[in-house]
């Protein structure tokens, strides 16, 4: 029976450690994913509202292969600066692509919009994020929180609060697949006519909290009432996937396309014109590059990590101004 990592996060994945910072008066925060020495990185960018940094590089036939860090951050363009307070901080630890006798570190960045959350309070002066960045990547470690954290504080899902979430898989051959994810979409993660997840069946046992009973009306298909206003640019998905398997620029490619899957199982509508849907891909295996019928297994698995982590940034946020959490709107508790 397929079975979670130890910690049921993307840190199970051996060379990752994750690090995060908020501001909670600004209803903000930032999420950095650190490899420990540089991994194999690619993206898929699939909304129509994107924000991100350094994800040019990532596409086949660029220069740069490996990544230092990822940043996932609210705070919208604002919150691209966090990547640069990462930057700043690996620099201090020799970190970075060698150019020369100059190490540039390489940070690629994506962001969510949370600047509208109901009560917040904006900040005076500078924005906070490359503070952010910098104390997020500065206190990476194996464990994190879940729900209202680092990027997932100010996030929302559909009308339910949203949040920061985190899942993993140890295939039979041994290879650990994860995905951590910042859920802000303007789609629904459950049904709006039960508060079912759209993705239940994918809960490992004890995963998720028990689920409202299915009605006997068949569900409207145009029935977006558990989705969020039609606000553009105001929502979106960023997630990182990983995997300890050996898998080169084009591989990593093909796991983060997979891993989109994961995103619409669990949210419907996805990748919409108002979301900036983004899922970066990394490899910190080294070794010969896995062959396509285990990059085939890897990227279905990344893919069902990624719904599974959408259900636990859910199930364990907490209500936050206008914004019920799951468990307050649907569940026992």
């Amino acid at each position: 029976m397929a079975a979670s990592g130890p910690r049921n996060l993307i840190t199970d994945v051996p060379g990752i450690l994750v690090g995060q910072a908020e501001h909670r008066a600004g209803r903000t925060g930032t999420t950095v994913l650190l490899a420990e020495t540089p991994a194999m990185a690619a993206v898929d960018i699939r909304g129509g509202a994107p924000g991100g940094r350094e994800t040019a590089l990532l596409e086949p036939g660029n220069l740069v292969e490996r990544v230092d860090a990822i940043v996932l951050s609210g705070g919208s363009a604002f919150g691209l600066d966090a990547a640069s307070g990462v930057a700043d901080w690996l620099a201090e630890h020799g970190r970075g692509f060698a150019v020369r006798d100059v190490r540039v570190p390489i940070v690629p960045a994506a962001i969510l919009f949370d600047l509208g959350f109901p009560g917040r309070r904006h900040w005076r002066g500078a924005p906070p994020y490359r503070r952010l960045g910098r104390t997020a990547v500065s206190s990476a470690s194996r464990d994190f929180a879940l729900g209202n954290a680092g990027a997932g504080l100010g996030a929302k899902a559909g009308r339910l609060k949203g949040g920061n979430g985190s899942a993993s898989l140890r295939l039979i051959d041994g290879v650990t697949v994860g995905a951590l994810v910042a859920v802000n979409s303007w789609g629904s993660v459950v049904r709006p006519d039960c508060g079912r997840f759209w993705a239940v069946d994918l809960a490992l046992p004890g995963e998720i909290d028990a689920q409202p009973p299915l009605p006997e009306a068949a569900l409207d298909p145009e029935d977006y009432s558990a989705c969020a206003g039609p606000v553009a640019g105001a929502n979106t998905t960023i997630a990182i996937v990983a995997t300890d398997a050996p898998l080169d620029k084009n591989s990593c490619l093909r796991m983060a396309i997979m891993a989109q899957d994961g995103l619409a199982r669990a949210i419907r509508p996805a990748h919409t014109p108002f979301d900036g849907d983004t899922v970066f891909a990394l490899s910190t295996g080294s070794g010969s590059a896995m062959p396509p019928e285990a990059v085939l297994r890897i990227g279905s698995a990344a893919a069902d990590c990624l719904a599974r982590a959408i259900m636990r940034a859910v199930t364990a946020a907490e209500p936050l101004g206008l914004y019920p959490n799951w468990r307050r709107k649907w569940g026992k508790a």
